[in-house]
């Protein structure tokens, strides 16, 4: 379903600064099947998970999804590609301060106009999935870290993508709650949904739900 191409990404090319995160990485992703990037900080995973995701495009080689590149698509398309293909669950969980919960879920609904009444259905189904329910009408800035990630988890799936990507995503779970997003993941590959996801945890690592680790280093497949 996915596919790279000996990808390469540089930030400051050219410059004394000059840093490649990814260094000629050929990789193939399934679909409905999860997958797991390793390794350590600095390894080039987060960077590699942008360039699946098209949130950034590679300095050079190839990224392919269902057989088609794009690699070189226009902003625009990739916008509508990114809408409709992607889930993204941040480290940082990118919530908007000021807004509630329900409506930090929303937001990526918006451009695809879901009728309001079906999304706060969906909405509502998946904060009470995460244990959430009770704090849909909180404001973002009110939640642990946590509540706030399992939030981002939400968002990220609202628009019922194709391919979820996850950033860390039991980096502020604790177990219990860690084994919930676990079952979560079992339900979107029984959906025929693709998950590739950042981490260190042992507990997702080794996870039967996970079909796939992949380590990383210095750039490269380990």
């Amino acid at each position: 379903m996915i596919e790279l191409v000996d990808v390469r990404k540089a930030f400051n090319q050219g410059q004394h600064n000059e840093l490649w995160a990814v260094r000629g990485i050929t990789l193939n992703l399934d679909g409905s099947r999860a997958a797991v990037l390793r390794g350590p900080s600095g390894s080039g995973k987060t960077t590699l998970l942008t360039l699946i995701g098209c949130l950034a495009r590679p300095t050079s080689g190839r990224v392919r999804l269902q057989g088609r590149d794009v690699s070189g698509m226009t902003e625009r398309f990739l916008t509508g590609l990114r809408r409709q293909t992607f889930g993204f669950v941040f480290q940082q969980f990118n919530l908007v301060r000021g807004l509630t919960v329900e409506e930090n879920v929303m937001l990526p609904a918006y451009p695809l106009g879901t009728p309001r009444p079906e999304l706060r259905r969906r909405v509502g189904a998946l904060l009470e999935a995460l244990d959430l329910a009770s704090h849909a009408q909180a404001r973002a800035e009110w939640l642990s870290g946590g509540q706030a990630q399992r939030a981002a988890i939400a968002r990220a799936l609202v628009n019922d993508p194709a391919v979820v990507l996850a950033d860390e995503p039991t980096a502020n779970l604790d177990t219990e709650l860690s084994r919930r997003f676990l079952d979560i993941v079992r339900d979107l590959k029984g959906q025929g949904k693709t998950l590739i996801m950042t981490s260190h945890d042992p507990l997702l690592c080794q996870a039967a739900e996970v079909d796939r680790v992949i380590d990383m280093r210095d750039g490269h497949l380990a």
